[in-house]
């Protein structure tokens, strides 16, 4: 790795925000999302600093370095102790991506792409496997044993597979305590219309990829059956065969 990633905790903690203009007003806001306060000047308590000046801003950076803070200069990597990733928030989760300085655009490319494969309420997960730690250590009472459980229920295909968006997180983890909700528990159903593949949505992407069997009309084109996981087992017609386990798909054309 050329730098460590690290997640600062800013709430209550004041920054120094230096310069006028977008990028600082850009930066200030980013302090205000994380809970900093922005400052305008050295004050008490002080660690971090954005310079956003273009005159003078190497000779700003090593006086405030020098007196012991950790700085970022916008736009100029060379002149900066960290830098700022590109972030996807689903609070409490967080994913940051960095190129160490070298592209901004391929961070933004790579942000754009994951802000559409993650689901929205994955932070609604987070905060749901939080709250059910008491719990699930009551049914696992060992380390090893709540690590499997985790493990278990976050795989793909699993109860609470993270790809996979949780309408009731709440009570998904609760079905997995009470020994349901497992990866052969699942039926979800995907329309077809006349745009066929192209009309597909990411989360309909999402259940063909992770599919182990697929119940179709004799109508679904080729195009979107080659969209379906490989290994996955196909059926034409609607019902679930008995004993069937796994994620289980039913891919419909739509009739008007």
């Amino acid at each position: 790795m050329e730098s460590l990633p690290l997640f600062h905790r800013l709430a209550g903690t004041p920054v120094l925000v230096l310069g006028d203009g977008e990028a600082a007003a850009a930066k200030a806001r980013l302090v205000e999302e994380a809970g900093g306060t922005v400052v305008r000047e050295m004050a008490d308590g002080v660690r971090l600093a954005f310079v956003a000046e273009e005159d003078g801003a190497e000779a700003v950076a090593d006086e405030l370095r020098a007196r012991g803070l950790l700085v970022n200069v916008v736009d100029r990597p060379e002149l900066c102790d960290f830098t700022v990733p590109a972030l996807v928030d689903r609070t409490p989760v967080l994913v940051a991506i960095g190129t160490g300085g070298a592209s901004a655009s391929l961070s933004k490319a790579l942000k754009e792409r994951l802000e559409l494969w993650l689901p929205g309420n994955l932070g609604a997960l987070a905060t749901a496997i939080r709250q059910a730690r008491v719990a699930v250590g009551g049914v696992h009472g060992t380390v090893p044993a709540r690590r499997d459980f985790w493990t278990r229920v976050l795989a793909p295909g699993g109860a609470l597979d993270p790809l996979v968006p949780q309408p009731d997180p709440v009570s998904a983890i609760s079905d997995a305590l009470a020994g349901g909700g497992g990866a052969g528990d699942r039926l979800d159903e995907i329309l077809i219309g006349d745009e066929g593949a192209d009309a597909l949505t990411l989360r309909e992407l999402r259940l063909m990829a992770q599919a182990d069997l697929v119940l179709h009309d004799a109508g679904v084109p080729a195009e979107v059956l080659a969209l379906v996981r490989r290994d996955a087992a196909r059926r034409v017609g609607r019902d679930v065969p008995d004993g069937s386990a796994g994620r289980i798909v039913r891919i419909r054309m739509q009739v008007d």
